[in-house]
């Protein structure tokens, strides 16, 4: 790999931007292209491919040969709401390979000595956003039951296309949160995302069993769903 392609390519991973490092047999070329970068050419197609499959290739056709080589940001979990919960679920998170953060202004439950070692955010989450914000390789998890902290994460978790998005409640609360997005703009399709009640129906009764269930359905969108999408139901 030549040096401003390294370069490059460590530029991207910094802001979390989806990258592809394309090598050209035939002309022994490299390039790096980014996610969002606009596309031409003969195999336009293949990179579109690949960055909706996340996997790299191999290509061989008429247009040439070479290899896709993908690079994705890691996904990780956003926390709103520094509950019980929270407290299994960045354990077990952890465990699985997820970078956590807890975002929740409430300074009496966001601390380090609930949370050892998870980055931790008291600020309100539009101002936790501006300093590191969401992406469509994060899973936004709200927990707190509070309109006021955990609405504008679920419309920026929206607008954003993160791969998941969960909201603890029930399906009366969630009801009326839906109807309170909806007159921001948010159309039923790109409501529907969210998932809530949260996690996986597995007859969680306790925090620990919920985080469980939380973390089952995080992993399964991730497995199941191309990170390339991006939200487009939303205003």
């Amino acid at each position: 790999m030549q040096l401003a392609s390294l370069q490059r390519l460590n530029a991207a991973r910094r802001k979390r931007i989806a990258a592809i490092l394309l090598a050209d047999l035939d002309s022994h070329t490299e390039r790096i292209v980014l996610r969002g970068d606009p596309l031409d050419g003969p195999i336009a197609d293949l990179i579109e491919d690949a960055f909706r499959s996340g996997r790299s290739m191999a290509f061989d056709a008429t247009e040439g040969r070479g290899f896709l080589n993908v690079y994705l940001p890691a996904p990780r979990i956003a926390i709103i709401g520094a509950v019980h919960i929270g407290q299994y679920l960045t354990q077990i998170a952890g465990l699985a390979g997820f970078d956590v953060r807890i975002i929740d202004p409430r300074t009496a439950f966001a601390t380090s000595e609930r949370f050892p070692g998870v980055p931790l955010s008291t600020d309100w989450p539009a101002d936790a956003f501006l300093l590191d914000p969401l992406d469509r390789y994060t899973a936004l998890v709200a927990l707190t039951h509070d309109p006021k902290i955990d609405d504008l994460p679920l419309a920026e978790a929206l607008r954003t296309g993160c791969f998941y998005i969960g909201a603890l409640g029930s399906r009366k609360t969630h009801a009326a949160r839906t109807d309170r997005l909806a007159l921001e703009g948010f159309t039923p399709d790109a409501l529907s995302a969210i998932h809530a009640p949260i996690g996986l129906d597995i007859g969680a009764s306790n925090p620990a069993e919920i985080a469980v269930a939380i973390l089952g359905e995080v992993i399964q969108a991730l497995r199941s769903r191309p990170l390339s999408l991006s939200g487009d139901g939303g205003p």
